[in-house]
């Protein structure tokens, strides 16, 4: 993805910076649609899942009784976040994403001291950046925060963490800490060549005591695994599907969505669950904006998502390969999900 410029406005109490030209998105859309429905096997990007319907879905499966990661990660911050605020000292938080959810109220409550007691927060955060593709869902978040925290200035960038990672802002001063939190275990939709550039490419931005909170879903039984991608109610069926509407509507494609079957497994040798999309019966498909015609055999998948799920000793190695040293440890009671704090050496 190209820039073709850099935009910034602000406020008093928020500056939103652009760093994704107006017609990055449709681009890079296009871009990938091409290349993955081109290849052998097929597959698509999960970040394509997230039109609006797209997101109200996976709202929805947040809530679900077999997807547990979004309750687990919140009862550890909950339980931790001032401990976080204490051993980190931040005076920015830097969330990759949207800066919406009910999580990231936990963090900055506890940045800004609103626990009361012994081991509360620091009420050291003079500021937050979401960081996050869509800009009206940052200017949203930006301006909810702004007012729930009068204290805390809101630096917004809009940007693809793939490729504006070095766009984060620098620390307030000398000596002041940065926090960057990437939370709901979004770091297992990359493969592990992936995942050894985002580190590389954040550990490049941040400076030795800036710190890393990495939400990661565990390996467990298999049967949970598979439940929490393959629900009851048929919502994470529907919620796969979507990204076929996206392109019906995005690139004129002509998908029949109906037509292919959600599949959820797990990968033993990866470790990663697997979502994909099955043909039921040989199809052709024309995406007419990029003038190209797809073929599926009957039974033929297209992979849309990995999830990885991790081990404390993969998670340590990633991070030290990339600069990082593991500090803190979290998991709920039953090891389902774990919140690791690590610092930048």
């Amino acid at each position: 993805m190209t820039d073709t410029t850099d935009t910034a406005s602000t406020t008093d109490a928020i500056r939103v910076d652009v760093h994704l030209a107006p017609d990055a998105t449709a681009s890079a859309l296009a871009a990938d649609v091409r290349a993955g429905l081109g290849a052998t096997p097929k597959t698509l990007p999960p970040k394509w899942f997230y039109d609006d319907r797209g997101s109200e879905l996976f709202d929805e499966i947040t809530r679900l009784p077999e997807y547990y990661p979004t309750r687990r990660e919140r009862a550890i911050l909950g339980a931790h976040g001032p401990e976080i605020a204490a051993r980190t000292g931040a005076d920015t938080l830097v969330e990759l994403g949207s800066g919406t959810s009910e999580k990231t109220r936990l963090l900055l409550d506890a940045l800004t001291g609103r626990y009361n007691g012994v081991g509360t927060g620091t009420g050291t955060l003079t500021r937050f950046v979401p960081f996050d593709v869509s800009e009206q869902t940052l200017r949203d978040a930006a301006a909810a925060v702004a007012t729930e925290y009068p204290g805390v200035t809101v630096h917004a960038v809009v940007g693809d963490f793939e490729h504006h990672l070095d766009r984060i802002p620098a620390p307030t001063a000398a000596g002041a800490r940065r926090l960057v939190a990437f939370l709901g275990g979004t770091i297992g939709n990359l493969t592990p060549e992936m995942r050894a550039a985002f580190l590389a490419d954040l550990a490049r931005g941040l400076g030795p005591g800036d710190a890393l909170l990495l939400g990661t879903d565990l390996v467990k039984d298999t049967d949970r695994l598979v439940a929490a991608y393959d629900d009851a109610a048929g919502v994470t069926a529907e919620f796969n599907r979507n990204v076929l509407h996206v392109l019906n509507r995005e690139l004129h494609a002509d998908f029949a969505v109906d037509d292919f079957t959600h599949i959820a497994r797990w990968d033993a040798e990866h470790e990663w669950i697997e979502m994909r999309l099955r043909a039921a019966g040989p199809q052709i498909v024309h995406v007419r904006d990029l003038d190209l015609v797809v073929e599926f055999a009957d039974g033929e998948e297209v992979r849309t998502e990995i999830s990885a799920k991790f081990r404390r000793d993969t998670v340590a190695r990633e991070l030290d390969a990339a600069g990082f040293t593991l500090d803190q440890w979290w998991t709920d009671p039953d090891g389902d999900f774990a919140l690791s704090l690590a610092f930048l050496r």
